[in-house]
């Protein structure tokens, strides 16, 4: 067998399952198994399979065809151009989270908080774009994904500029920290009932903990918005990334705590994704 005609049975294998995107993700899965670029397989596509390729690429199929997500399969994720680890543990990094990246990167900030950092992709990407003077700290519930953060800032060379502190959500940071520019955090917002029926390549595969609050989808919302000012200089922003519906409530929050400068930033799609606000340069909160 070539490898045109295994793909071809991946892809209808995926197809059959109801896998969106089948001919892509079959591409991938063997552009991994065979240790090269996605972009190559045409190159190898009349290339004969060895037996035991061919059998653990069958394996891996068919685990994608129980909607294992492709990343836990690879291992990795692709974000804002870098190469992340992924595992169970972390949430995978979707394409909308660059919609929070951009907004970060338009605002002055040198020094970083990312509240339940998960892979460390959103604190790391910025990190990493902001340059060399930056420094960051991310916190998380989850030691097993502050594991996986960690060897994230050690693969793109960023240990000496940022740290991990595991708690919940601002509880997490030592008493003595310093304030920061900028507080970002893309929190569970799914509320229970769009949990029981989400995607199973999504409810059975990604950390629960990281994707919904087990009630109306706010409640991250409400703690960060009511201890976030203590620990952001005057004229700091803050920027959380948000469920479509949500724009109005958090916003709202925003301004109950005296915020200015308060947006909400669509998606590709034009659902509502982003809410920014900025701490008054004045000492009044």
């Amino acid at each position: 067998m070539i490898w045109s005609d295994l793909l071809r049975q991946a892809a209808q294998t995926l197809t059959a399952a109801g896998i969106e995107g089948a001919p892509r993700d079959a591409r991938r899965l063997a552009a991994h198994v065979l240790g090269i670029d996605a972009s190559r397989i045409t190159l190898i596509a009349q290339d004969p399979v060895a037996p035991g390729l061919a059998q653990l690429y069958t394996q891996i199929i068919d685990q994608r065809a129980r909607r294992v997500p492709v990343s836990h399969l690879t291992g990795t994720r692709q974000f804002y151009g870098r190469t992340f680890e992924v595992t169970p543990d972390v949430l995978d990094p979707r394409p909308e989270t660059e919609i929070l990246i951009q907004a970060a990167l338009a605002r002055p900030w040198q020094r970083l908080l990312d509240l339940g950092t998960g892979s460390g992709c959103i604190l790391l990407t910025l990190l990493a774009e902001r340059g060399p003077t930056a420094f960051g700290i991310g916190t998380d519930l989850s030691r097993a994904a502050l594991a996986v953060a960690m060897r994230n800032a050690g693969a793109l060379r960023l240990g000496d500029h940022v740290q991990f502190h595991a708690g919940s959500w601002l509880d997490a940071l030592p008493a003595s920290t310093a304030a920061f520019d900028l507080i970002v955090s893309n929190p569970p917002y799914i509320t229970l009932d769009e949990y029981s029926v989400l995607d199973p390549g999504v409810g059975l595969y990604e950390p629960r903990l990281a994707l919904t609050d087990e009630g109306d989808g706010l409640a991250a919302y409400r703690q960060i918005t009511s201890k976030a000012p203590a620990h952001l200089v005057q004229g700091g922003w803050l920027i959380v990334e948000i469920g479509p519906t949500q724009g109005p409530a958090v916003a709202d929050m925003f301004t109950r705590i005296g915020f200015e400068t308060i947006t909400v930033t669509p998606d590709f799609d034009g659902r509502d994704r982003v809410v920014a606000g900025q701490k008054p340069r004045s000492a009044l909160l």
